[in-house]
């Protein structure tokens, strides 16, 4: 509705805005258009409703532009805002962390089940993420369990001030520590969680990978080498971390769960092994648990 002055309103740039990003093929256009006007304006969704007619100054006009050019040439939305929702939380983004999948969060179910078995119930567990990125599947857990406390690493330390950001924003810094440092040093200590959400993608998988993830995630998050196993490989030298009844849990790609369940299988004979499916019907959890475990 361009006002009688012909001034640009919420309403103009937001119909412009979807038809941009529709013309560009984005799926749910008119959704992620009032995201971008909102984060371009800093005006509440339900005011691109009842403030439609108001104007926008020349300035907010050429962020949401450029907002909408970016997502246009496939860059994600969670990019673009440098926030992406997971588990019910928000989390800060950086170009050297991985974008929270909702897939993901089956790993979070699953260790929040085994951590409410008898055995560890109410118990100050002891929690490790290898590969921390975001730090979004540790502060998670952290969040859900009030006496834990955690490690994260990862080979990047911006991903680690990343990380850092985000337990203090959803107030578990005091329980969480990150470190930077590369899987391949091993680690000292004992854990009764060990998660992890490695690279597994197939090198020569990564070039066909949907230009959104091709571009814009950290390559170095993505590529889990010739056999997408590589990583795998790494963690199972982490089991031995693990406490009497600890479990280990991983995030796996498609058709990888059984080759993951053989690599754990392998540095511990004796595992009692679950897999747990995401809401798409796909495995894509495996976890072992160490002697001791009681199975629920």
């Amino acid at each position: 509705m361009t006002r009688s002055d012909g001034a640009a309103t919420l309403s103009d740039v937001l119909e412009r805005t979807a038809r941009i990003l529709r013309e560009a093929g984005i799926e749910d256009a008119a959704a992620e258009a009032r995201w971008l006007v909102c984060e371009a304006t800093g005006v509440r969704p339900i005011d691109l409703l009842v403030r439609a007619d108001v104007a926008i100054d020349g300035s907010e006009a050429e962020r949401i532009a450029a907002f909408a050019a970016r997502r246009a040439n496939s860059e994600p939305l969670s990019r673009i805002l440098g926030k992406r929702e997971f588990y019910g939380r928000d989390f800060q983004l950086s170009p050297a962390t991985l974008d929270p999948r909702a897939d993901t969060e089956t790993l979070v179910d699953l260790a929040l089940q085994v951590a409410q078995e008898p055995a560890r119930k109410g118990r100050p567990l002891r929690l490790l993420d290898v590969g921390t990125g975001t730090g979004a599947i540790l502060v998670s857990l952290l969040a859900e369990l009030p006496a834990a406390t955690g490690l994260g690493i990862d080979v990047s330390a911006d991903a680690v001030a990343t990380a850092k950001t985000n337990a203090l924003r959803h107030g578990v810094a005091a329980r969480a520590t990150f470190e930077c440092r590369d899987l391949r040093a091993g680690l000292a200590g004992r854990y009764d969680l060990i998660v992890s959400n490695p690279p597994y993608i197939r090198t020569a998988d990564i070039p066909g990978l949907a230009a959104e993830v091709r571009q814009f995630d950290p390559h170095l998050a993505l590529d889990g080498g010739a056999d997408g196993l590589v990583f795998y490989r790494l963690l199972a030298n982490f089991l031995g971390n693990l406490e009497p009844g600890g479990w280990m849990l991983l995030e796996v790609g498609a058709g990888q769960a059984d080759d993951v369940a053989g690599i754990l299988l392998q540095s511990r004979p004796d595992g009692i092994v679950r897999m747990a499916e995401d809401l798409g019907g796909h495995l894509r959890v495996v976890a072992i648990g160490s002697q001791g475990t009681v199975v629920g």
